[in-house]
């Protein structure tokens, strides 16, 4: 059986990158989407350092995996290990975090894959880029909201102590600003309610929007 006829776009420069094309893939996300029985979404958790969104991003994505549908997180100190690791954290290396991310995101989202994404990402405007790249309502913003107070009780990685005693500079909620997301999609209590309440009222929010099947 001949491979199907994949076309490409005109000729474009992109940034410093001249004369590409885009090429149309010969399997689109509607195609994976149909087969699979599930819509594919990018669920951006965000909020402070301890809020619980690696905890609640992994525990989601379990759920998802559990049910058969095709799903992945990618988390903020795993990126850092590898794709980001050139990155430190001034505003500048927080923004291109955030935009390298995004456009991984929306790979994943043409792969017909929920993308559960975990980072600080403490800035409004970064995450408005990385919503602005796909259309209306494949993009939900999760506000773990933790106060600053429980975080640092939970302090799960010593980092608060260590910005406290000015060991880390450019520490969000410490020496660096949070600007809390103002019309989420979706805010999580993370602070008091259980992880059990808080993947379940994801899941919910999940199933009314017509991302997974009711009842998943």
């Amino acid at each position: 059986m001949a491979a199907p006829s994949v076309p490409y776009g005109e000729l474009t420069n992109q940034g410093a990158s001249t004369n590409i094309a885009w090429h149309h893939a010969s399997v689109d996300r509607a195609g994976r989407a149909e087969q699979r029985g599930h819509r594919s979404a990018i669920l951006w958790f965000t909020g402070l350092s301890g809020s619980g969104k690696s905890t609640l991003a992994n525990a989601v994505n379990a759920a998802l995996f559990e049910r058969g549908l095709a799903c992945y997180v990618l988390d903020g100190d795993n990126i850092r290990h590898g794709l980001c690791k050139d990155l430190g954290f001034s505003d500048a290396d927080r923004e291109e975090n955030i935009r390298r991310i995004g456009e991984v995101s929306k790979l994943f989202l043409d792969a017909g894959v929920v993308v559960l994404t975990a980072f600080v990402s403490p800035f409004k405007a970064d995450r408005d880029r990385a919503r602005a790249l796909v259309a209306s309502g494949d993009f939900v913003e999760i506000h773990c909201a933790a106060d600053l107070a429980v975080c640092e009780q939970r302090d799960t990685k010593g980092l608060y102590a260590k910005a406290r005693a000015g060991e880390i500079k450019e520490f969000t909620g410490i020496s660096s600003p949070y600007e809390a997301p103002e019309a989420p999609e979706l805010t999580v209590d993370t602070g008091s309610q259980s992880l059990e309440q808080s993947v379940a009222q994801v899941l919910a929010h999940l199933s009314a929007q017509g991302v997974i099947p009711e009842g998943s």
